[in-house]
């Protein structure tokens, strides 16, 4: 009988939901319903929020069901925003209503800055105040975090500038989060130990569109102390750590019981779960960060020593961490509490080298040298963050010629948040946006910080002196010309000096040398570099030189680089181009070609034309042939 009046109540639904007055037919077969009943059929998804609205005017019943707080609006929110729901306490009173209706408007604003943004930051890189409208915002951050989610996970090839910007967006939004977390952890005492804490934090600054969090990081390092217990309680079924409960930070104070936490340990991390150091592919960012050493069971000896230390000290096993030259240690105390120790009381502990234990001359034999004892001390978490960021600097100056620098910018931050005063890294940091041409704002700012530190400068290394001057006095250069510019240029293929441009913007090319993929972005009638470019990239070799167009494209590779017309052909088998910034100049991808959005289409306003004929003419005649 309850189904049947489901059923029925069901059909009378869609008729209510579209009429406000209380006569509607089948009203009063509806309300006649059990309270459990007519709460289910307003939450079985078929209704619409205007529905429910509408259907919470037709009469007191129905208005009472569908209260703010109440489950009708809650099921609304959840349907629309799931991801939300993990922010709510079950046992919270929310108004559930007034909940979708902020989420609703932020969603609407969030969108409209996205879809203004193409518009305002075309032909730059994005600059720092470029957000501020998104930081002005009234409401919960993780609402229009949410929005800018949804757009980056729309379906299909459409909507490619909406998700270039909203991930620009939300990558900021993001870290400006995550850096402000670790300013705070930086605050914390000296004997605040939490190593892993702060690694995680790196972790998430890296890698701000990853969900990465400690409590998740944690849970997986738990379950391999799972594993150990198991393999430890084989050895000895009393042992002390076995009864630890999670979350206590007891220590065991006898060097037996001690190493037999560490021989589970080591069995369990290198033979069972086949951990091990990275030898082969040593200098990979992925190495640090610890959510990808727990995926991929690799890493390097800073890493690899800090799970393995995280995993000591659940366990009660009081490790140190070693800031060891070449080599990050961790050290084991053999002495007895309360006595004058030397570095010659410990054994230290080789991570990378699955778990070995290391005598001094071992440890010098490891790295080829002698070295102070000094060198041999413990180090506090801010001192192990530094050498983890700083290896990661050291990686984001490896980085190509053709690439965004994003590690060394991302690395870049991290350390002057430590350490803020470090003169050479922001002169290197002014250096770098200059590079990238991010003006005027987030390098000008830069520069004045490094105006505000000039007179140390000075003092530490008086010929840098100059260079502050020089990156100065671009950058004000650059303001000016700034001030000065023009409107756009605009391209037209039948303009008479671009007879000779046979390719447009928005096709698939293959580099006839190379043999790399590429999409056109951008032309001109000649080659537009320097001498300086033109003798080193020998353009006078190739049979027509400079005087030939040259293209911009953006290559499979995530490179962009400038190519001239008689290197480039057809791709006969179209692809889509994995680069960062398709999306800053496409809106979408056809399957043959890319679709150029609003902006590009206004500086090359002829090309579409053209694009649609050549696609037509080059692969519609292949489909033809395939069909014979």
């Amino acid at each position: 009988m309850a189904a049947a009046a489901v059923d029925n109540a069901m059909e009378v639904v869609p008729a209510l939901a579209e009429e406000a007055a209380p006569e509607v037919a089948g009203l009063s077969c509806l309300v006649n319903l059990p309270g459990e009943v007519l709460e289910y059929i307003l939450c079985c998804g078929s209704l619409t929020a205007a529905d429910i609205g509408r259907v919470s005017s037709t009469c007191r019943r129905l208005r009472e069901l569908c209260q703010s707080s109440g489950k009708v609006w809650k099921e609304q929110f959840r349907v629309r925003w799931p991801s939300l729901m993990k922010h709510y306490s079950p046992t919270d009173y929310v108004n559930w209503l007034e909940e979708y209706k902020v989420r609703q408007k932020a969603g609407l604003e969030a969108r409209k800055i996205v879809a203004s943004f193409s518009k305002r930051f075309f032909s730059e890189h994005v600059p720092c105040n470029g957000f501020s409208d998104i930081e002005n915002l009234e409401g919960p951050e993780i609402f229009f975090e949410d929005e800018l989610v949804c757009i980056l996970n729309m379906e299909g090839r459409k909507a490619l500038t909406w998700k270039y910007y909203a991930k620009k967006i939300l990558y900021y939004l993001r870290q400006q989060k995550i850096l402000n977390n670790l300013k705070a952890f930086l605050q914390q005492p000296d004997d605040y130990e939490s190593y892993l804490e702060g690694a995680v934090y790196i972790d998430q600054y890296c890698n701000p569109l990853s969900d990465i969090s400690l409590k998740d990081i944690q849970a997986q390092i738990d379950s391999i102390v799972e594993l150990v217990c198991k393999t430890l309680r084989g050895i000895n079924s009393r042992h002390p750590s076995l009864a630890f409960k999670a979350g206590e930070s007891s220590m065991i104070m006898e060097i037996e019981l001690q190493s037999q936490v560490l021989d589970a340990m080591n069995y369990v991390l290198y033979d069972q779960l086949k951990f091990k150091g990275n030898r082969m592919d040593y200098y990979n960012a992925l190495n640090l960060y610890m959510h990808q050493v727990l995926i991929r069971r690799t890493g390097i000896p800073i890493s690899m020593s800090l799970l393995y230390l995280t995993i000591a000290r659940q366990l009660g096993v009081p490790l140190e961490p070693v800031n060891f030259p070449s080599h990050f240690l961790l050290r084991w105390c053999q002495g007895a509490e309360g006595a004058t120790l030397d570095i010659f009381d410990y054994i230290y502990i080789d991570a990378f080298g699955k778990g070995k234990q290391l005598t001094v001359k071992e440890c010098e034999y490891l790295i080829g040298q002698h070295v102070t004892a000094a060198l041999y001390g413990v180090v506090n978490v801010k001192k192990v963050l530094q050498r983890m960021v700083g290896n990661l600097l050291s990686l984001g100056k490896r980085e190509g010629i053709d690439q965004s620098y994003q590690l060394l910018r991302d690395s870049l931050d991290l350390y002057l948040a430590m350490y803020p005063d470090q003169v050479q890294l922001l002169l290197l940091q002014a250096r770098l946006y200059f590079h990238l041409g991010i003006w005027p704002e987030k390098s000008f700012c830069l520069v004045l910080k490094v105006l505000d530190i000039l007179q140390h400068i000075q003092t530490l290394d008086p010929g840098q002196h100059g260079a502050v001057g020089y990156l100065v006095q671009h950058t004000l250069e650059h303001i000016e010309r700034k001030k000065e510019e023009v409107g756009v240029e605009v391209k037209l293929r039948s303009d008479e000096k671009h007879r000779d441009v046979c390719y447009s913007i928005g096709l698939i090319m293959k580099h006839k040398r190379y043999g790399y993929n590429c999409v056109i972005y951008g032309w001109d009638p000649t080659c537009m570099m320097g001498h300086e470019w033109i003798r080193n990239m020998n353009v006078h070799s190739l049979p027509h030189g400079h005087h030939q167009p040259f293209y911009n494209v953006l290559v499979e590779d995530g490179s962009c680089r400038y190519a001239a017309q008689e290197n480039l052909e057809y791709n006969v088998e179209p692809q889509e181009i994995s680069h960062p910034d398709v999306g800053r100049y496409f809106s979408e991808f056809t399957g043959t070609h890319y679709i150029p959005n609003a902006e590009l289409e206004i500086r090359y306003p002829e090309d579409l034309e053209f694009v649609y004929e050549t696609v037509q003419n080059i692969y519609s005649a292949k489909k033809e042939n395939i069909d014979e």
